[in-house]
């Protein structure tokens, strides 16, 4: 009986350390990209992940989505569309060297 589960512990070990190294951080990241989309409000910098940089100019909380002001005029997005991380640095304080 001790020796049927010592063949299966290499496999119970590979699963863990793809758990802990893979899967744990991406579910992460993605309740951290969930949490900076709900959180975005009117006159936000923002660069969506084209590359897209504008001002949030409208959020429509039905179909998930907000309108970005450009240069060129306004377009409409989902919120999913914009960078976390870009945006992050966009709107960071700028650090004195």
């Amino acid at each position: 009986m001790g020796e049927g589960i010592g063949q299966f512990l290499p496999f119970i070990l590979m699963f863990v350390v793809v758990y802990f190294f893979m899967i744990a951080p991406q579910m992460k990241r993605a309740k951290k990209e969930k949490k900076f989309a709900a959180e975005l409000k009117r006159g936000d910098k923002v660069i969506t992940k084209s590359g897209l940089h504008g001002k949030i100019a409208e959020l429509n909380d039905k179909d998930n989505s907000c309108v970005i002001e450009t240069m060129a005029g306004k377009l409409k997005f989902d919120r999913s569309a914009i960078s976390m991380e870009m945006s992050s640095k966009l709107n960071a304080p700028a650090t004195v060297k």
